[in-house]
């Protein structure tokens, strides 16, 4: 990569970067991921019916903490639900509801921090790169020069290196984190349509 960089520059070497370059939307230059950027989260395009917020019992709210958790499987979801309506039956829609937007609150409150997390990645992956960059430049600089510091340019070199391994591993790191908003997203409406099954007629 370094040669290539070398002889091509940085901005070709950030658009082969994964998760660097091929954002969705430019217009916002600290979002670095592909997957577009989705300020917020819609609950009522999730779950139909309306819904009036109350207070929900200690069995509820334990129903929720352990729906919100990203480590339960949708399957084991279910089973948790199906278990929660049989031990608290009957159980209207109201109840349902309600169950739904505290996940829903719990995962959007997740995702907006994870995004803004990334938002901050992708800064100092920015600043990373400059550096980068401008150790390169003074490298040419260096070398260009009658009697050049070779002890400077070999440490710069050795800079550059080691700030590239940093930046390729955060790129890998990067392309991971990016899809997480979209599986909490994927999460809440699957929640959504686990809970809307028991709904009564």
């Amino acid at each position: 990569m370094r040669a290539a960089c070398h002889a091509l520059g940085l901005a070709f070497c950030l658009a082969q970067a994964p998760g660097i370059a091929g954002a969705a939307d430019f217009s916002d230059p600290d979002w670095p991921c592909i997957q577009r950027k989705v300020e917020n989260l819609s609950a009522s395009l999730m779950w139909p019916a309306p819904v009036t917020r109350a207070p929900l019992t200690p069995a509820a709210n334990d129903l929720v903490a352990i729906l919100s958790l990203r480590r339960v499987p949708l399957e084991e979801a279910g089973a948790h639900v199906q278990a929660f309506v049989e031990e608290n039956a009957p159980v209207d829609g109201q109840l349902l509801g309600n169950i739904f937007y505290g996940v829903f609150d719990n995962l959007a409150d997740t995702r907006q921090r994870l995004m803004a997390g990334i938002a901050r990645y992708s800064r100092s992956q920015i600043a990373l790169a400059s550096r980068i960059d401008g150790s390169r430049v003074e490298v040419a600089k260096l070398s260009g020069e009658g009697k050049p510091d070779f002890d400077r340019i070999d440490k710069l070199e050795e800079q550059i290196d080691w700030d590239e391994r940093i930046y390729r591993d955060r790129s890998q790191a990067l392309t991971y984190v990016c899809e997480t908003p979209v599986l909490l997203e994927k999460r809440a409406y699957a929640i959504a349509q686990i809970l809307l099954k028991h709904m009564p007629d």
